[in-house]
């Protein structure tokens, strides 16, 4: 148990990450920030928030750890507004789907504007939902999930494994990678999934939209995802732009060998990538 964890700006994950670190005693205070006075005003009366601070320099002060849970746009600058306000030996840590340039320009700006007195160990737990808003979070979310971490050459030994155990503490399973690594991971199982799912039901939208009334599960299971918030995933697409166009063009020359086998009227072909999904999707 830490003696304060402080999160700014909670939507679905750190609204999560609040509940969970209460109901697993991780913190003895919790103190959150959020941009509008309304959400601040709201989150004061949850059980789960000990103190909702007016600023996000005042948030952190005397906290062992943060965790900035804001889009992967303001991470960074975020990290960079409150690091004058870090304790000695304070961490920072976030839970954006994107590392590489959030641990580049976090991790220069807590150690400089610091003064050496705190580092920021990047994260990111592969939990969510189709929903926002931190009044969907909850204290479950974490647990059995893959959660990242991504120390650079920079961080301290045990600063890593700090981050490594908060995020078991909530019920996750922790994996070491470095920050490119994981973008190029996420591209592929996150980032990729979700364009697709999204283009699937905006190529629909364009055809028959009423189509979408006769649609059984099968539909709606490979659409639920286009549901989330595109203003989140515009920051997300900007940020690992790169490797989510390699994973698409990977994923287009499979398209196209399925296309080429169903003119040549190859159906071997067709059902043979069909269970090699079936394979990877059983082990999923």
């Amino acid at each position: 148990m830490i003696d304060r964890l402080a999160i700014l700006a909670p939507g679905l994950l750190g609204g999560s990450v609040a509940r969970a670190a209460r109901d697993y005693g991780f913190a003895r205070e919790i103190v959150i920030w959020a941009r509008r006075p309304e959400t601040r005003a709201s989150l004061a009366q949850q059980s789960w928030c000990d103190r909702s601070a007016d600023t996000p320099g005042s948030a952190v002060e005397g906290a062992t750890l943060v965790v900035i849970a804001s889009p992967v746009d303001s991470i960074a600058p975020l990290a960079a507004q409150v690091a004058p306000n870090l304790a000695d030996r304070a961490i920072v840590t976030d839970v954006g789907s994107v590392k590489a340039a959030i641990c580049r320009d976090a991790g220069d700006s807590v150690a400089r504007l610091s003064q050496g007195r705190a580092e920021f160990v990047g994260s990111h737990p592969m939990a969510g939902s189709e929903k926002t808003g931190w009044e969907n979070g909850s204290a479950a979310l974490f647990e059995s999930r893959t959660c990242f971490v991504t120390p650079t050459s920079g961080n301290r030994t045990d600063a890593a494994l700090a981050v490594e155990a908060f995020w078991s503490s909530l019920g996750g399973r922790t994996v070491r990678v470095a920050p490119d690594e994981h973008d190029r991971i996420v591209a592929h199982i996150s980032h990729l999934p979700q364009l697709l799912a999204s283009t699937l039901a905006a190529f629909l939208a364009r055809r028959h939209p009423e189509w979408g009334t006769y649609a059984g599960n099968g539909l709606r299971d490979t659409t639920r995802i286009a549901a989330s918030d595109p203003e989140l995933w515009r920051t997300i697409y900007t940020a690992n732009r790169t490797e989510v166009l390699s994973a698409l063009r990977g994923w287009r020359a499979e398209v196209a060998e399925a296309e080429r086998a169903l003119e040549a009227g190859d159906f071997n072909t067709v059902a043979a990538l069909m269970a090699r999904g079936r394979d990877f999707r059983k082990k999923l």
